[in-house]
């Protein structure tokens, strides 16, 4: 299906709109995409907090922790060690040690995390996600291996945290929706990119004054991020694969799946009375708006047509 973004000021706007609460993805919802990044980030946040403090309580120091465990769930810059711990690509991306880094990369993550998703459906955020880490590695490892400086520290170096692939989501929500505003209580609002910018520069300073290949590293999401939403405005979508072998995956534990899709699609999409589904309507009625709002849900916003646009328009200023 031909996937339409937006390129122009201010439709995210008129989405935000309409002022419809089921329009947001819900925290108990299974497929709300977001609500598993935060998952997945916490968890690993809280397995490697109770580590730590079991080993200082034990140790009278976290030292044991930082050379002994850390290394495990951290990404090494060094190749050979790399090869020996391959599935740190993906535990790099999910933990962290620090409170505060974490807290910060979870606001974040929510502020441009439910934008993408509520414009895109819940099928591009984690892709986005992945990328964004899945380039901070790459530009890491090449830095360090660059940089002379760097390479020096080539046997301590590491990489960890959401840094990089948060920074990926927020570059892509900010090109879908250039025209989304933050706190439109004052004053109209504070432009996305404003936020963005200031998103930006404060967590490039922060590292400002580590070893060149993490600032590097995260810069890299940034690309990743907006490589994925250029692409997707070119009819090149890159989280498709993953979807699909994410599907793959889980139907191989569950082989009913296909089936039990096909049942709930029956049920909220076609028994939709002596009508199908989406079809014009002379009266907006509740239903007609429910439908509309889980089409949102499981396609995004740009998937509406013209027609179902103005229907919510409509709704929103009954």
């Amino acid at each position: 299906m031909q996937i339409k973004l937006f390129k122009i000021m201010g439709e995210s706007d008129r989405y935000n709109d309409y002022k419809i609460k089921k329009q947001r993805f819900t925290l108990g919802q299974p497929d709300n995409a977001l609500m598993w990044l935060f998952v997945f980030n916490v968890v690993f946040f809280l397995i490697l907090l109770t580590i730590k403090a079991a080993i200082s309580v034990n140790n009278n120091s976290d030292a044991l922790f930082y050379s002994q465990v850390l290394n495990w769930f951290q990404l090494p810059a060094d190749i050979a060690k790399l090869a020996n711990r391959p599935w740190t690509v993906l535990t790099a991306m999910f933990s962290e040690v620090e409170v505060f880094r974490g807290l910060s990369n979870m606001l974040w993550l929510w502020a441009f995390g439910s934008i993408l998703q509520n414009l895109t459906g819940n099928k591009k955020l984690i892709p986005v996600y992945l990328y964004g880490g899945f380039a901070s590695v790459i530009f890491f490892i090449v830095a360090t291996y660059s940089i002379p400086s760097n390479k020096v520290a080539i046997d301590s170096a590491g990489l960890l945290g959401a840094n990089a692939s948060v920074m990926a989501v927020a570059a892509a929500a900010t090109l879908i929706a250039p025209g989304h505003r933050f706190f439109r209580h004052i004053r109209g609002g504070i432009p996305i990119w404003v936020l963005t910018i200031i998103y930006f520069v404060v967590d490039l300073a922060a590292v400002a004054d580590k070893p060149a290949a993490l600032p590097i590293a995260h810069i890299g999401g940034v690309l990743a991020g907006f490589s994925f939403v250029l692409l997707l405005q070119n009819k090149v979508d890159g989280s498709i694969w993953m979807n699909k072998l994410y599907s793959w995956f889980i139907n191989l534990f569950n082989p009913d799946k296909n089936k039990e899709r096909n049942s709930v699609k029956e049920i909220f999409f076609y028994k939709t009375g002596n009508r199908s589904p989406y079809s014009k309507t002379a009266n907006v009625t509740e239903q007609r708006i429910d439908e509309i709002l889980d089409k949102i849900n499981q396609k995004g916003y740009s998937h509406l047509t013209k027609e179902e646009k103005e229907i919510l328009k409509k709704a929103s200023e009954d």
